[in-house]
């Protein structure tokens, strides 16, 4: 037999990988470099957390070591740090970032418990008295209206008791815009106005490209409605790994826009900005989704800046390995279907191999994006697992399915797994991928209804989950089982499907290309499980 139609359609599916990641991996080029050395940054917000360690352990203490090597690096870049609280070793901030010439915007964290409030306090008017070269400002409460833990009555009383302490030190209050609006009696009692605005974050995201414009926009609406004071933008950023809303999508290169045309705008037009934040902090992706935890200007592990100075910011900075092995993921895929023909020397449509080749070029474009996001998206070993199950259901699939594709076999039921022995093909080919469907199916009905019941923070699976529904969909189509019956657990998750993309595409938008992509697999899995048939047993 020829061997022709599959060697050229290989050539095509590597031509059309190694396309796809040549645009993916496109470096954005930005007029001003986000982190200039020579223009050092107003402030940063710093949390020195690293690894395992969080700040929702109270005990926990931050070494002095590890803080005074994060005020050296961070010196480098910026003139002053923000802090949140006093807790968890941070009371030695002050004292280390006075050592490399940093100040410090000192922050007391207040909440619903008055005790805690009160040691808050008092250990901040502390450090203003020891460190008052260094503690340039002092932030009572963040975001604690919006919370909802206090009154704005309390928290006025506590403004004014922290001003009537600290001297000469200004004091302030640091919310998201909208509560500063909301609260106009906030204004009397602070020296200057903190407000928060993260375009990723309103209510109607914003994109990367009109979020410095956003920004501004507000300041000035803010400045309108407090005319006397500085308004200093205390919060603002943008994340560079999590999921989309609607048109605001997470990402290095995004990262790098935001802050880079952010600066520009401050310069400009003369306002200061307190970027969040200096390390990405894992530990917020147990509140937040993954999208919390990569708002850092440095990395959190090697504590790597994310775009040097002077070269261009990518998405995939990797982007070479990660071609080569969606390459080679393709060039196995099409050579299973070859050695199986070896073995079966007969002559297969053209539609077979076309099957095969479109599964093998999805399967190598998105390897890269899916192993991409498992490193991302992956905090604590439930997720860790489900995502790398997810991961090996897509390399398995287009393997499992061009075999079966040049065998002459069908898309297994479950019922040939789990059903009754007269239903069950026990075959190690046939067991395989019968598995694979089935932990495909489980984990796209789990993260279905996650976006229908509680989706704010969930990821959406589309790279891996493609990988793995296109070559069952490509086998479906050209070895489907013409006759048996509709299988009630394939019925069902079909349903289920079908009927959750229905609420995700209303509820996330279309301008959110991750929802739709993520959608559209959902959708093609669904008519996939809707017209399984399994074999009928004559009774």
């Amino acid at each position: 037999m020829s061997y022709r139609t599959p060697l050229a359609l290989l050539l095509i599916s590597l031509g059309t990988i190694a396309a796809v990641w040549w645009w993916l991996a496109t470096p954005v080029s930005l007029a001003r470099a986000p982190i200039d050395p020579a223009a050092k940054l107003e402030c940063v917000s710093y949390a020195p957390f690293r690894g395992e360690q969080t700040p929702l352990n109270s005990t926990a203490i931050i070494p002095a070591a590890q803080i005074a090597a994060d005020m050296a690096q961070l010196a480098q870049i910026s003139k002053c740090v923000r802090t949140y609280s006093i807790d968890n070793g941070l009371d030695q901030v002050p004292e280390l970032a006075g050592k490399v010439g940093l100040k410090v915007l000192q922050g007391v964290w207040l909440g619903s418990n008055r005790a805690k409030n009160l040691a808050q306090i008092a250990g901040v008017v502390d450090l203003t008295k020891r460190y008052p070269s260094v503690i340039t400002g002092v932030v009572v409460g963040n975001e604690v209206l919006l919370r909802g833990e206090m009154t704005a009555a309390d928290l006025v009383g506590n403004i004014r008791s922290v001003k009537a302490q600290v001297g000469q030190v200004p004091v302030t209050y640091a919310d998201v815009w909208e509560f500063w609006l909301k609260n106009r009696e906030l204004y009397d009692a602070v020296d200057f106005v903190t407000i928060h605005i993260l375009p990723y974050w309103e209510d109607l995201p914003i994109r990367a490209r009109n979020a410095a414009a956003h920004i501004d926009s507000i300041r000035k609406r803010v400045a309108v409605a407090f005319p006397a004071k500085e308004i200093l933008i205390g919060e603002t950023g943008w994340p560079s790994a999590g999921r989309m809303r609607e048109g605001a999508l997470p990402s290095r290169a995004n990262q790098a826009r935001v802050v880079s045309e952010l600066l520009d705008l401050a310069k400009r037009e003369g306002f200061r900005v307190n970027l969040i934040e200096a390390y990405d902090q894992p530990w917020k992706r147990d509140l937040e989704g993954t999208v919390g935890g990569y708002w850092g200007l440095y990395d959190a592990d090697a504590r790597d800046l994310k775009y040097p100075a002077g070269i261009p910011v990518s998405n995939y900075p990797t982007w070479k390995l990660q071609m080569g092995l969606g390459m080679g993921l393709s060039i196995v895929v099409f050579l299973t279907g070859m050695l199986t023909l070896r073995r079966k020397p007969w002559m297969p449509r053209f539609s077979a191999w076309l099957t095969v080749a479109v599964s093998a070029t999805v399967a190598g474009a998105l390897l890269g994006v899916a192993i991409d996001k498992l490193i991302y998206e992956s905090y604590g070993s439930g997720r860790s697992i489900q995502w790398a199950a997810l991961l090996a259901a897509g390399v398995l699939s287009p393997i499992l399915c061009a075999y079966a594709t040049m065998s002459g076999r069908s898309l297994p039921t479950f019922l040939e797994l789990l059903g009754p022995q007269p239903y069950q093909n026990r075959s190690f080919a046939t067991v395989l991928l019968g598995l694979t469907v089935i932990v495909t199916a489980l984990i796209a009905a789990q993260t279905a209804l996650g976006f229908v019941f509680d989706p704010r923070y969930r990821d959406f699976p589309f790279a891996a989950l493609s990988m793995a529904v296109v070559p069952f969909a490509g086998l479906m189509t050209v070895n489907r089982r013409a006759d048996g019956t509709r299988p009630i657990a394939e019925a069902t998750f079909a349903g289920l499907l079908a009927a959750a993309v229905v609420y995700i595409g209303f509820n996330e938008g279309p301008e959110n290309w991750q929802s739709v992509w993520t959608c559209a697999v959902y959708l093609l899995f669904a008519l996939t499980l809707w017209r399984a048939r399994a074999a009928q047993i004559q009774g």
